[in-house]
């Protein structure tokens, strides 16, 4: 069996991973209808999952140095199953807390993992392979409006599904989750027997010592955590209520929710393309380059006022921060020898997460509180647009990791 089926199949759980976190963001206004909540409690919800993304990342990297990254990935697709299944049969914000939480410790399983593997299944070709890994997952982020809007629209009748499942019949945004616990049962099944008799790389079986990995890359790491982590928290807050951004700017709701979707499409040739250019290119320079381009967008895309407009430059803010991601994690696990990589990615990949995580129960309380969007969302990006300028600076004194 070839290493690309085994690619294939990855590509299929990151799929369903990525979707379980990203489909938090069209159903955010689904939750406060449903259970008579503010902004700032959804939001919570979905910085729930990305907590949940990121707290088994350092722990991951401490059990590959003790079990296959095969074995991890199949667990990640069984976790996932389990949290699913738990949102959706959850009946108060807590569970759904919970289950959301649970979903998105399967991300954070695979990710550290499988995007390891990935670049271990192919050497020569990091940021290529990592690049259409991610278009996998981007994927899942461009189909999570159209999704939620078939489940919770008017065009198919759910309640006889509903009905036979035991679920309420007029929740259908509850099958979301079912579907995604029956992905993740099946995936996980193929990536088993497709790995069944494959020759899997060997280049982490040195990676033993998870403390003195980051010890040894801790340069790298914290300009990773600085790029990364602080886009990424600026991001989730802008995603997650991206939606009552866009009505707040007198954008049909209908056109408001499915604009999500414009901003990820964007982000589907994004990945391939920066995956390959950031295999050619000087990488910290150009990470830098794409989140100023991220802080000057998130500005022109609050000073428009046109539907045409707003749409246009969500194009635009799709495309460039989702460049980031593959570009982000070429430079980390190119960087990073063979006897670190999968230990300093974990620890890079956890303390980021962390960083990130509550840019979505920030946004959500500001929101709360009165804050209006456009100025909540310029707050946010200074705060990237700091950060850029700082790096800038500490690279013009050759600070920066080479």
């Amino acid at each position: 069996m070839s290493r690309s089926r085994l690619f294939g199949a990855l590509c299929g759980q990151v799929f369903l991973v990525n979707l379980v976190r990203v489909v938090m963001a069209p159903l955010v206004s689904v939750f406060i209808v449903t259970f008579g909540v503010g902004e700032g409690t959804a939001g919570l919800v979905a910085t729930a999952v990305w907590y949940g993304s990121a707290a088994p990342r350092i722990p991951t990297g401490y059990l590959l140095t003790k079990v296959s990254r095969l074995t991890v990935v199949l667990a990640a697709g069984l976790v996932l199953a389990v949290g699913a299944t738990a949102a959706a049969i959850a009946n108060s914000i807590p569970l759904l807390i919970v289950g959301g939480g649970m979903a998105g410790l399967a991300s954070g399983l695979y990710f550290v993992t499988g995007n390891t593997l990935v670049s271990e299944l192919f050497p020569e070709r990091v940021g290529r392979m990592l690049g259409l890994h991610g278009t996998a997952s981007q994927l899942a982020a461009a189909a999570a409006a159209p999704i939620v809007t078939l489940a919770i629209g008017s065009v198919v009748d759910w309640t006889p599904v509903l009905t036979l499942l035991g679920l309420p019949a007029d929740e259908p945004w509850r099958l979301v989750f079912v579907a995604i616990a029956l992905g993740g049962l099946t995936i996980t099944a193929v990536t088993f027997v497709l790995s069944r008799g494959e020759d899997l790389p060997e280049a982490g079986a040195k990676d033993r010592d998870l403390v003195g990995a980051a010890r040894a890359e801790w340069r790298t790491i914290l300009f990773g955590i600085a790029v990364m982590g602080v886009l990424g928290f600026a991001w989730q807050g802008m995603f997650n209520f991206y939606q009552l951004f866009m009505e707040s700017r007198g954008v049909a709701p209908g056109v408001a929710r499915n604009s999500l979707t414009l901003v990820f499409a964007a982000g589907v040739p994004a990945f391939a393309i920066s995956g390959s250019l950031a295999d050619r290119l000087p990488q910290p320079g150009y990470l830098l380059g794409v989140a100023a381009t991220f802080v000057v967008l998130v500005f022109v895309l609050t000073l428009a006022s046109s539907t045409a407009a707003l749409l246009a430059v969500s194009v635009a803010l799709g495309y460039t921060v989702h460049s980031l991601f593959p570009a982000v994690d070429t430079y980390m696990l190119g960087s990073f020898p063979d006897q670190n990589r999968g230990s300093a990615y974990a620890v890079f990949s956890g303390l980021m997460m962390l960083v990130q995580a509550p840019g979505s129960w920030v946004m959500g309380s500001l929101a709360e509180s009165g804050v209006a969007y456009v100025t909540a969302f310029r707050v946010l990006a200074g705060i990237v647009g700091v950060t850029v300028l700082s790096l800038l600076v500490l690279g013009r004194f050759g600070r920066l990791p080479d």
